[in-house]
């Protein structure tokens, strides 16, 4: 296989930046739309605990997604940064022991979380017939998270290399396999949330498959993996997935208790918060794709040592931030009343839609500074940084704030403790990557100092 050139390591990084971005944000907003369009087949059913009950049940499946996708943010830079060193073999070998590893962590994470499925939800504040509800929906869905992962690594592996497209395909795949399901499964066979589960696992199947083949068929497969490359593997990418995973599930143990917080307020509060929640991943995929877009950029620079070229990335990776976040709270703010319509949503839970549709939308600027934060830390060799700013967000950020919120507004305070919360530890975000993004912190001999602590790999052909 001719040595691949990195894809990166010119041009505008705001291109780069935005056609990443955009593209991989179709096939994430093709699931998360499914997902609202779940929630939407369930408002028709006129159950308020069938609402509630995907509610908390999205809450446990963030715990189990995050951590795929920690695994998958560990397999991408360390490709990205083999191939922006022109190393094609590590790049191959990174992505398949990678992959292994994490199939080898997922199920026996999946184990753990499906035997506590119960205390699980209860925990955050189901119970009664939400509680039997939600436990019989992640039952289903919990034990495909292996497939999951696949699916999610497969498509770092390919922005790692470039490939934006063929990494949203996957999802887009995935997510017209769910469309297709939905209703013919929810209403045609009259299994309502058993229906909606079965069609995430489906779709789950094939964001797997569409994923793997290109990696072969482009890119030239996965490196067999063997017991001492598996072991000789495991440091640098534990080094890096472990931190990851550990800033993911921040984020989930944050929203248990803004589930919990909101579960005081009854079941109709909780379905509002569940269809906010809903719509915010389809409303911002743009935002939700820009951590794992611009991670690649950022490590393939780093991989050339184009130190300046990584300061430019994220300084326009916030600019991006700005314009996506002013953009999309305008339309959120001109459809709120068809959107309260479509969920018919009313009293709290209307309200609830109408805030986030207004004042909250514009406050999401701050979580995608976090996460351009988050993907400079992980490609520069300080994965920590991103545990400490997450579960700061989510602890610091989110306990106190949502406390005081309820206290002060009731229901909607809640939500306003949130998200203002996230104020700011995306300020202490950005000044910690402005210091590690200093000339001297990306020195030659600071990048030798990671490669022997294992930090960075593949990276001999650096150049000043």
């Amino acid at each position: 296989m001719a040595q691949e050139q990195a894809r990166f390591l010119s041009g505008s990084p705001m291109r780069h930046i935005t056609v990443m971005s955009v593209t991989a944000s179709v096939g994430l907003m093709a699931v998360f739309l499914v997902d609202l369009v779940d929630m939407i087949f369930i408002s028709m059913l006129g159950q308020d605990e069938l609402a509630a009950a995907i509610g908390y049940a999205g809450t446990i499946l963030f715990f189990t997604t995050s951590f795929s996708i920690g695994v998958a943010i560990a397999a991408g830079a360390l490709v990205a940064r083999a191939v922006g060193a022109g190393d094609q073999e590590t790049a191959r070998q990174r992505a398949a022991t990678s992959l292994v590893w994490g199939i080898i962590l997922a199920t026996i994470f999946v184990a753990i979380v499906w035997f506590f499925l119960t205390p699980l939800a209860a925990l955050v504040g189901a119970e009664g017939r939400t509680l039997e509800l939600a436990v019989g929906y992640l039952a289903i869905i919990v034990p495909s998270l292996p497939l999951l992962l696949v699916g999610m690594v497969g498509g770092a592996i390919l922005r790692a290399h470039g490939d934006a497209k063929r990494a949203m395909w996957a999802t887009v795949a995935g997510g017209l396999v769910n469309a297709v399901l939905d209703p013919i499964l929810i209403f045609g066979l009259g299994l309502e949330l058993t229906g909606a589960a079965l069609a995430s696992v489906a779709a789950r199947v094939t964001i797997a498959l569409v994923a793997l083949l290109p990696i072969f068929k482009h890119y030239g497969g996965l490196s067999m993996p063997s017991v001492p490359a598996l072991l000789r593997d495991a440091k640098p990418i534990l080094t890096i997935a472990f931190p990851a995973i550990l800033t993911q599930l921040a984020t989930p143990v944050g929203q248990a208790w803004v589930t919990r917080s909101m579960a005081e307020y009854g079941s109709d509060a909780v379905a509002g918060m569940a269809i906010v929640g809903r719509i915010v991943p389809v409303a911002f995929g743009v935002m939700f794709a820009l951590s794992g877009a611009i991670g690649p950029i950022i490590g393939q620079n780093a991989g050339a040592g184009q130190a300046a070229r990584v300061r430019e990335t994220y300084r326009d990776g916030l600019l991006f931030c700005a314009v996506v976040t002013v953009v999309v709270a305008a339309l959120l703010f001109g459809l709120r009343g068809p959107l309260v319509a479509l969920f018919n949503a009313t009293g709290i839970t209307a309200e609830l839609l109408l805030l986030f549709c207004g004042p909250l939308a514009l406050l999401w600027f701050f979580n995608g500074a976090i996460f351009v934060s988050n993907a400079a830390f992980n490609n520069l060799g300080h994965p920590y940084y991103s545990t400490w700013i997450n579960w700061g967000r989510n602890t610091l950020g989110t306990i106190p704030f949502v406390t005081l919120g309820a206290s002060l507004y009731g229901a909607p305070g809640v939500l306003i403790g949130q998200y203002t919360g996230g104020v700011v530890f995306a300020f202490a975000a950005a000044f910690l990557s402005n210091r590690i993004m200093t000339p001297d912190r990306l020195s030659a001999k600071k990048r030798e100092a990671f490669q022997r602590e294992g930090r960075l790999m593949s990276l001999l052909h650096l150049r000043k």
